[in-house]
């Protein structure tokens, strides 16, 4: 499934005071990784809420494998896990600048219909970007 790459650096306010990235700013990461991932295919979250989808995440699973830490340079690898229908999966992988895996992860979100809050399919417009 598709696949993207995307690097950012670790700023100071996303580590604890021993310059380790604190736990839970790995969904964050997460989430930077899944809006690269659609701005790869040519659209965006915004223009995802203007044709009014909402896309919450309704799970995340994250395997901490090694620090990260202050400084250090991330890629965030985020793939397509299967084809979306109602909900849309990502496998996450985060390496440090050395190549070395520091955490793996999966989320999960719903689509939704942004008048009624109701789920709803993946629009056909996102559909064809992923074949």
């Amino acid at each position: 499934m598709k696949t993207n790459k995307t690097s950012i650096r670790v700023r100071y306010g996303e580590t604890d005071q021993m310059g380790v990235v604190y736990h839970a700013n790995y969904v964050n990461f997460f989430e930077i990784g899944r809006t690269e991932w659609l701005r790869s295919l040519g659209y965006t979250y915004k223009l995802l809420e203007a044709s009014g989808i909402f896309l919450p995440v309704i799970g995340v699973e994250i395997d901490y494998k090694k620090p990260a830490k202050y400084d250090d340079v991330l890629t965030l690898e985020s793939s397509l896990i299967e084809y979306p229908n109602i909900k849309i999966q990502f496998f996450h992988k985060i390496y440090n600048q050395e190549g070395v895996l520091l955490v793996t992860g999966k989320s999960k979100l719903v689509f939704l219909d942004k008048k009624n809050n109701r789920p709803v399919r993946c629009p056909k417009f996102l559909l064809d970007l992923i074949d």
